[in-house]
This record gives C-alpha cells, sequence and structure tokens, in this order.
C-alpha cells in the first residue's frame, strides 16, 4: 500500500483497494519483493498447499493472486487446477503471460488462469472451489468480514480456507507503521491471530489450525533492506522518487516490531462446515 503525498493514507475503501492494486504492479514494488509477494516464499506457500489439502485436480482459487507464484506453484508441484484472482488489471496480465510461458496455463488438470477480481464481490459462484487460499492479503482488505464471507461462499462444504497473513498487536504498535508502504509487509491494517479466528467464525468458518512463522516476516524485511540498499548502491532509477531516508526509516522499525513480538506472521485454517 502507498501512502498518499502527505503521508496518511487514503481513508475510503474503495480508495485504498485501488492504492494497493496500484502499488503492487509498481516497478519499485517488483524489484524489492522480487518473484514472492509474502513472507516465507515457495517454502511457506507448500506447507499451506499441504495444510489446506491441495491434491491432483483439485480445484483451487487464490485471492489476490499478484503476479501469480502461488497459483503456478500449486499447479506445477500439486497438479491443482488453479483460479488466481486479483483486482489490478496489470498484475492479473501479467501472471497470465508468466503462466502461459511455464507451460502451466491449460495443461491438463495443471490449468491456471487469472482474472480480475475484487476479494470482497468475487466472481464466482457458490460452493464452486475444492480450497481457497489467500497469501498476505487479507492484512490489506478494507472489509475483512465481507472477503472472507466470500472466501466461505465459494468454496465447498467441507472445503478449506487457508491464509498466511501479517499478525501484529494493534495496541503496540509503531505510530510510524500505521502508514506504511505494501514495501514492508502491510502492517498497517493487519490483526492478532484471534482477530483472523473472531473474523472467520463471523463468516461461518471453523478455525482448523495455526502455525506462527514469525520469522518468515522478520526475513522478508532483512531481505527488504538488502535490496533497497543494492538499489540505492546501483543509482537505479526505479528509486528515483522514492524517500530512501523514510523508507529505510520504516524498515527498522518494523524489524524492531518482529523482534519485539509485536509482529509476526502465521498460517491458519479454516473449514466450512
Amino acid at each position: 500500500m502507498i501512502a498518499e503525498p502527505n503521508g496518511s493514507l487514503p481513508t475510503e475503501p474503495a480508495e485504498i483497494k485501488a492504492c494497493c492494486a496500484a502499488g503492487y504492479q509498481s516497478d519499485v514494488v517488483a524489484l524489492i519483493l522480487g518473484e514472492s509477494y509474502h513472507p516465507g516464499g515457495a517454502a511457506l506457500t507448500r506447507r499451506l498447499a499441504g495444510a489446506v489439502g491441495v491434491t491432483d485436480g483439485c480445484e483451487v482459487l487464490d485471492v489476490a493472486s499478484g503476479p501469480g507464484s502461488t497459483a503456478m506453484l500449486l499447479a506445477r508441484e500439486f497438479r491443482a487446477s488453479v483460479l488466481g484472482v486479483d483486482l489490478g488489471e496489470g498484475a492479473v496480465a501479467q501472471a497470465n503471460r508468466r503462466a502461459a510461458d511455464a507451460g502451466v496455463a491449460g495443461r491438463g488438470t495443471a490449468l491456471v488462469r487469472f482474472e480480475v477480481g475484487d476479494a470482497e464481490r468475487l466472481p464466482l459462484p457458490d460452493a464452486s472451489v475444492d480450497v481457497v487460499v489467500s497469501e498476505c492479503a487479507l492484512c490489506t482488505f478494507p472489509d475483512k468480514l465481507a472477503a472472507a464471507a466470500e472466501m466461505a461462499r465459494v468454496v465447498r462444504r467441507g472445503g478449506r480456507i487457508g491464509i498466511t497473513d501479517v499478525v501484529l498487536d494493534p495496541d503496540r504498535l509503531d505510530p510510524e507503521l500505521a502508514d506504511l508502504a505494501g514495501w514492508v509487509a502491510c502492517l498497517a491494517d493487519a490483526r492478532p491471530v484471534e482477530g483472523y479466528q473472531a473474523i472467520f467464525s463471523s463468516a461461518g468458518l471453523e478455525t482448523m489450525s495455526v502455525e506462527r512463522h514469525d520469522q518468515a516476516l522478520g526475513d522478508m524485511i532483512d531481505m527488504i533492506d538488502a535490496r533497497i540498499t543494492a538499489l540505492a548502491m546501483a543509482k537505479s532509477t526505479a528509486l528515483a522518487d522514492v524517500d530512501l531516508a523514510s523508507l529505510r526509516r520504516r524498515v527498522a522499525v518494523a524489524r524492531r516490531a518482529v523482534a519485539d513480538g509485536v509482529a509476526g506472521y502465521a498460517l491458519m485454517v479454516a473449514r466450512r462446515p
């Protein structure tokens, strides 16, 4: 999520969603985050797939699919049929190109495709998929309950919903992180584990398991810091409009939040009864 020029975040839900979509499609975010836009990378995606029971031929929805890394991994390694939905038109176009280049678009049961769609109004019929996954995204949705309710609506009875996401203690969050850009894991509107569980419950879902992966968030922050340093040393033009001092200060504050136990990362699985 990109802060407005005065450092404040937009407050209207539509503006917040547009801001996030634009931010994650920017060249500088791609340079800083690399192929995986979430902590834990491919290893944690594999762990998530196992936790929700993705198997050969399983129909999976990836909500806020971004550049498509999660969806393509599920197709390649688990032989799943995956639909990725993302609000960013550019991200969807890029993900479809990547799937075609990787040979996972339209190959038997390992079919991957991406569509533009809002997580709070998913473009799918009721009970149409076996599994829903979403990585480091629910924390960015303005109406988290609506998004969870939509996930519950589209998954079949007995199906599972798995997320990996930032978790935090909002009462201890440094005010400087309240307008933090998506470059540093979207801490601004994340919730504690209990908060996500309450959202699942309100959407009619049963929480099955919770795993903490706090180190994954710390590692991602370190990676972001290293990439910023490398880009700065290379005098990358992608950083021409970026306030490096402010960005580095926020990275340091985010690192301290993880070290102090204020922020972390969790894998959570829920089931539609």
